[in-house]
């Protein structure tokens, strides 16, 4: 049975239509889509990454490059609008102005909070940044682990979020007493109290994301693998684990017993902020061993697995969903014939719903778009211009 409130997406998930207006370096744009794969061709630095990046603000409310909203408006304007409608006429919008707050719309009303928004449109984004998941520290490990189950799971997001904030408190804490006083091994009765107090409020956070990401990893694992072996062939073995603290620890007593130590170190030592996804080609690391190819199956093999992952009902057991959106930013590269040919014949398939791909080769884009497919569309980009 379902513990968790659902998520209601919108419609069928398909994005109708989009309106940029100086968002980046697209001026203005004004897209209609197929229903199934839409290609953007075009050189580098011409803007395609950017009417992706649009797609997912739409999702997510922020862009998947920037942090700052101001870097996403065309250099010399002072606003910036992006508009989507999808599936039964529904319409997302966002605003951006210089100096001022994001504004954030459905249809004709605004969110007074960005997180109620996040999981309404399932999206998976794949791009040349996702390496950041194998050369990078646990902490981009765990956002991706986050950002999948949060857009299923809207508890999880608030469980997250406030145990982020307890651990910033804990961290503050521990870095007031040690100034105050440097060489007193243990502090202050009232301040042993606070941590206490914070540490029973973390540790009931944590067991709730320990468990939902326990779950999340029995589920998603034999997909991801089923995956890597359809692109790559069977005679390569990878492997992804989850590995926390509170596999082996109660994190309250955890807390008690390095809190000296802590102290000295002026931050948290445990914790579901230490959680990572050891990832593995054979026996061995994967950024130890593998080619650029391999890495970037496996890569491509993990979000193809969160995409089914958020569109079937009985991989996460969660909800009845339509399949999410799906961008894939520059994936052909670095891939033998072999793969590029099982991955074009992969997205082909019903397993997945509307694909926005980008590349710099129409060849490859001309394999997905048999001629006279109605489910189908190319559009060409050329300096922030776009035409289709």
């Amino acid at each position: 049975m379902c513990r968790h409130p659902k998520i209601n997406v919108i419609g069928t998930l398909i994005l109708q239509s989009l309106s940029i207006l100086h968002f980046k370096n697209i001026r203005e744009a004004n897209l209609v889509f197929a229903d199934k794969i839409n290609c953007f061709v075009g050189l580098n630095g011409q803007g395609k990454t950017n009417l992706l990046d649009a797609i997912y603000h739409l999702s997510f409310t922020k862009s998947f490059l920037n942090n700052l909203d101001s870097q996403n408006i065309t250099h010399g304007e002072d606003l910036a609008l992006i508009q989507g409608t999808y599936d039964n006429d529904e319409t997302i919008s966002c605003g951006l102005k210089r100096g001022q707050k994001k504004q954030f719309r459905r249809g004709k009303k605004d969110y007074k909070r960005l997180i109620d928004h996040i999981g309404l449109i399932p999206l998976v984004m794949v791009s040349p940044q996702d390496s950041e998941l194998i050369t990078d520290g646990s902490d981009e490990r765990r956002r991706f682990l986050d950002g999948v189950i949060s857009q299923l799971d809207r508890p999880y997001l608030d469980h997250l979020t406030h145990y982020n904030a307890l651990l910033k408190q804990r961290n503050a804490l521990l870095k007031q007493c040690a100034e105050h006083a440097p060489n007193e091994p243990v502090p202050a009765t009232d301040e042993e109290s606070l941590f206490e107090i914070l540490e029973i409020q973390m540790s009931s956070h944590a067991e709730y994301i320990f468990r939902e990401r326990t779950a999340f990893i029995e589920h998603f694992v034999p997909v991801f693998r089923d995956l890597y072996a359809e692109i790559a062939g069977h005679e390569e073995n990878v492997s992804l684990a989850y590995v926390s603290q509170l596999q082996d620890r109660d994190l309250a007593d955890a807390f008690r017993r390095t809190r000296s130590r802590d102290l000295i170190l002026g931050w948290t030592s445990q914790g579901i902020h230490k959680d990572d996804l050891p990832m593995r080609l054979g026996d061995y690391p994967l950024k130890q061993v593998a080619s650029q190819g391999q890495q970037k199956t496996f890569l491509l093999a993990l979000k193809l697995a969160q995409a089914l992952y958020l569109s079937s009902e009985t991989l996460n057991g969660k909800r009845s969903n339509d399949h999410c959106l799906l961008l894939l930013d520059d994936i052909f590269d670095k891939l033998d014939a072999t793969r590029v040919e099982r991955i074009i014949r992969l997205l082909q398939s019903d397993r997945f719903g509307q694909i926005f791909i980008t590349d710099t080769d129409r060849q490859h884009l001309s394999e997905l778009l048999p001629q006279d497919n109605p489910h189908a569309r190319l559009f060409t980009v050329h300096n922030g211009e776009v035409n289709g």
